[in-house]
Parts: C-alpha cells; sequence; structure tokens
C-alpha cells in the first residue's frame, strides 16, 4: 500500500496514437513529507503521516508548527495518514513525489464530493413527484411517511436533507500519465470533488500492484523550427562618377568621333 495526496485541478481528455480518446482528471501533486510514522508499538497500528501544499506561518497554530518542526517540514495546508503502509520503507521527513506510480497502475480515489445543500426527496433520493394538477394539491412531497402500528417515523426513513459534502472513493481508477515536469497525474475517468480540492490517491485495494499496458499518447508539443543562416550576396554599388572622370569621358568620346570622320574622308 502507497498513497499521496494531490489536489483536483479539472478533466480533460487525451488522445493515443491510435485514435483512442480517454477522459481523464488532471491532479497536481506537490512534493509531500512524511510528518510522522507509526507503528504498532507506539500507536497500536502502521501508518505514514503526509504534509502537503505550503501555507503561511500565521495560518498555522504552534501545536501543528511544532508538530511539524519534528520533521523539518514548513506548515503544510494539508495533513493526513495512510495506513497498512510498510514504515520500514519511510523515513521522518522524507520526499515524495508523483514518481512514487507509474502509468498503467490502478488506484484508489479518495476525496469529499460537492456538497449540495438542503435538498428534498426527488433530488435527493430521485423520488417520483406527484400529479401536477391544480387539484391534487401534492406536488413535490414526502408522502406517507410509516404505518400506523409504531406511530411514528421509522429510522432509515428517506426524508429531506443535507446532500453531498461526503467522503467518497472511486475504487480502480487507471493512471493513465505522470508529468514529473508539472507534477501531475492524469487519472483515468472522474474523481470525487470539487476544483482545487483535496484528494487522496492509493494503491487500488482490489488490484495492488495490478498495472496495466498503456497506449502511447499524442503529444502536441512542437519544436521550435530551426532558421537556417543565409549568406547575403552584398551587390556592387557604383559610386557616382566625379566631375573630372565625366571631362576624360567626353574627351575620348570626342577623339573616337574625329577619328571616324579622317577614316571616311580618305576612303572616298
Amino acid at each position: 500500500m502507497k498513497g499521496i495526496l494531490g489536489r483536483k485541478i479539472g478533466m480533460t481528455q487525451v488522445f493515443a496514437k491510435n485514435g483512442k480518446l480517454t477522459p481523464v482528471t488532471v491532479i497536481a501533486v506537490e512534493p509531500n513529507f512524511v510528518s510522522q510514522i507509526k507503528t504498532v508499538e507506539t500507536d497500536g497500528y502502521n501508518a505514514i503521516q503526509l504534509a502537503a501544499f505550503d501555507k503561511r506561518e500565521k495560518l498555522s497554530n504552534k501545536p501543528e508548527q511544532g508538530h511539524l518542526k519534528k520533521a523539518n517540514v514548513t506548515p503544510k495546508r494539508f495533513v493526513k495518514e495512510i495506513r497498512n503502509v510498510d514504515v520500514s520503507a519511510y523515513t521522518l521527513g522524507q520526499e515524495l513525489k508523483a514518481d512514487i506510480f507509474t502509468a498503467g497502475e490502478m488506484v484508489d480515489v479518495s476525496g469529499i464530493s460537492k456538497g449540495k445543500g438542503f435538498q428534498g426527496v426527488i433530488k435527493r433520493h430521485n423520488q417520483s413527484r406527484g400529479p401536477m394538477g391544480h387539484g391534487s394539491q401534492y406536488h413535490r412531497g414526502v408522502g406517507s411517511l410509516g404505518t400506523m402500528l409504531p406511530m411514528h417515523v421509522l429510522k432509515g426513513k428517506k426524508l429531506p436533507g443535507h446532500m453531498g459534502h461526503k467522503l467518497i472513493t472511486v475504487q480502480n481508477l487507471e493512471i493513465v500519465e505522470i508529468d514529473l515536469d508539472n507534477n501531475i497525474i492524469l487519472v483515468k475517468g472522474n474523481v470525487p470533488g470539487p476544483k482545487k480540492s483535496l484528494v487522496i490517491i492509493k494503491s487500488a485495494v482490489k488490484h495492488d500492484g495490478k498495472v496495466n499496458a498503456q497506449d502511447e499518447l499524442v503529444t502536441y508539443i512542437t519544436e521550435e523550427p530551426v532558421v537556417e543562416e543565409t549568406t547575403e550576396v552584398a551587390e556592387e554599388v557604383t559610386e557616382p562618377e566625379t566631375e573630372a572622370e565625366v571631362e576624360t569621358t567626353e574627351e575620348v568620346k570626342e577623339e573616337t568621333k574625329a577619328e571616324e570622320t579622317t577614316e571616311e574622308s580618305s576612303q572616298e
């Protein structure tokens, strides 16, 4: 058994190179620290306590600061323990990252579901409504509360009340990909809880150690284009002629004309 604390970011989808689309939940996993190790001799059971996600020191009370200082850990927002682990493989203050899991491994994810406030029996227990005609005077009521014999409402009767905000565990989810650069784990399927809520990822109880083969995912990270160095050929720029050069060229032209006229006259 192993586990780590994370934060639900949201849902997206990834594509494999064979064309398969997989909906995934993005879980941010910052470095976790082992803040306490519990053993059978000292506490009656084996467990490790993990602390994750920094918070300001002024928001942490003195007992919490003193407890985490024993492991040389700064104040953390979430402190949870994971039972039935091999405590001999951990040390106090040890840092855990997302690489404790591998792609294709089966896990159980626990989180607090979204709270929906005080709800009626139709939404809370999926019961049917009454006739909607104006004369029925019964639309979304609870209905009969029990028999006449006990003369009281039996325990366990489905009634209106607080809905949601409960610890829910979804079992046998598959890890699709682990991004160590961004501290992100992609889990196949949905995970309980709203965005930015705490989730606990643990090894699957029913399939501990099972790793499925993974399809190669499509990545859209493109390399920067290589700009080839081109050598520009500088055009020869002819400088304008000076006045002296212009005069010499005119003299040469006149001499050539004179020579041509003399040749013509001699031929005649």
